[in-house]
């Protein structure tokens, strides 16, 4: 009789384990990027299709969808930790019920399906098929247990839509309606920046931007020379250097223009770049989720801020296009390889965006890691190389002298601002134990 009891207690204790393994909360370090890959690479297609995602909107759509994915991540990866309470004005998000269990790719999927159709498809309603389907395949592909999937589906969503309503507080909500407001005033002088041709002003408020790391754009802003149309001034120094290297370019620099202009409706722009060469990475090197939620997290705010500080320093020094004081004091018949953007030159965004991005995939692949960036393959644009990820930055701030879009300074002095936004998301403490 005892034998027996003793028998149907091991049984129904072997049953309880096994239900339990079965079960058991699967924690993100154990899973692949793949649900954050492809979202992230459905971004990269979405971008040059979405009406008015010019560069600072995509900057800050890359911003909330990163922050979204670590977010719906965290409470899965045991060595990691929130970030509420870390970013500006980030006070609060839903809890996961520590008595359920979660599948954390499923989170992550409708937590990225739902981001991704408020900041992508909620004025372009051509998006949205694209984006339910992904997030339909994933569905179909992680779904196991009914009950952990319809608690990790609400889950991922509650997620989203916290972080989406504290986006909608930070001055660019919905900004792709309204990237020329009617009511800018270019500042009137000799020397400033006035739009070329027809131009209007673009985003020339996105400097009163929330940043997510507070200080980013609340610094010394880099003082440009004084500037002075005449033989004499610095400016002119200026001006003729990229006059003389526009009237010069050999194929190499031609290309380099070309390879990084990324221009806006026909590519992923700037900021969706860095993110092109650090997804190429992440399979590479083929990342476990919870290292590419980090990675896309850090790098998504460091684009964010890159874009905000840039652009207060465009519209307070207000300095004029190359195109603007070559015509005027050099050669008035003279007009650069790329078509100049509508909005002031000091500093640049190539450069600023650039040395964050730099920054960020230094910290997280290696200083000395050798990569080829094969992003605009399917343009027909031959790959480059480079043996670092601030070799690349260089040559991003470089292309824009070849463009004719910049001058050498501006690219300088956008690459030092933006290094130093990249190394601020570089230090935000994710980690529960910094090493």
């Amino acid at each position: 009789m005892l034998q027996q009891k003793i028998v149907k207690i091991l049984s129904l204790l072997i049953l309880f384990l096994t239900f339990q393994s079965g079960h058991s909360q699967k924690k993100v370090p154990q899973l692949n990027h793949e649900v954050a890959s492809r979202w992230f690479d459905l971004q990269l297609k979405l971008i040059p299709q979405t009406p008015g995602f010019t560069p600072p909107v995509v900057s800050r759509a890359l911003g909330y969808t990163g922050l979204t994915l670590y977010e719906s991540l965290v409470h899965g990866s045991p060595d990691y930790k929130s970030l509420v309470g870390v970013l500006q004005e980030f006070e609060k998000l839903p809890l996961p019920d520590k008595n359920q269990v979660y599948d954390w790719q499923i989170v992550a999927n409708n937590a990225q399906a739902l981001i991704v159709q408020e900041l992508y498809a909620a004025n372009h309603k051509e998006n949205k098929p694209k984006i339910l389907e992904l997030r339909d395949a994933l569905n179909a592909k992680f779904k196991d247990n009914e009950n952990t999937y319809k608690a990790s589906v609400k889950y991922g969503e509650e997620i989203a839509k916290a972080i989406f309503k504290y986006s909608k507080t930070d001055g660019g909500h919905h900004a792709e309606k309204n990237n020329f407001p009617k009511d800018f005033k270019s500042s009137p002088g000799s020397c400033m920046w006035t739009p070329v041709g027809n131009q209007m002003a673009l985003q020339p408020y996105w400097g009163t931007n929330r940043t997510f790391i507070k200080g980013n754009a609340d610094f010394e802003l880099p003082v440009p020379p004084r500037c002075e149309i005449g033989n004499s001034s610095l400016m002119f120094s200026q001006a003729l250097e990229v006059y003389s290297v526009g009237k010069n370019l050999n194929e190499e620099q031609k290309e380099i223009a070309l390879f990084w202009s990324d221009d806006a409706g026909k590519t992923f722009t700037p900021p969706g770049h860095g993110i092109s060469i650090a997804l190429q990475l992440i399979k590479k090197e083929n990342f476990d989720l919870a290292k590419t939620a980090e990675t896309l997290c850090r790098l998504g705010i460091a684009v964010n801020d890159a874009f905000v500080s840039c652009w207060k320093c465009k519209f307070r020094y207000n300095i004029l296009r190359p195109i603007s004081f070559i015509n005027t004091a050099i050669d008035p018949n003279w007009k650069p390889l790329l078509d100049t953007p509508p909005f002031p030159e000091y500093t640049s965004g190539h450069g600023t965006v650039s040395g964050a991005t730099a920054a960020v995939l230094s910290d997280m692949f290696g200083y000395n890691y050798r990569f080829t960036d094969f992003s605009h393959a399917e343009r027909g644009l031959k790959p480059r190389s480079f043996d670092t990820f601030f070799e690349f930055a260089q040559e991003a701030a470089l292309s824009r002298l070849y463009g004719g879009i910049h001058y050498r300074m501006s690219n300088e002095e956008g690459l030092k601002n933006g290094k130093r936004i990249g190394r601020s998301a570089c230090e935000l403490k994710l980690k529960m134990k910094q090493s």
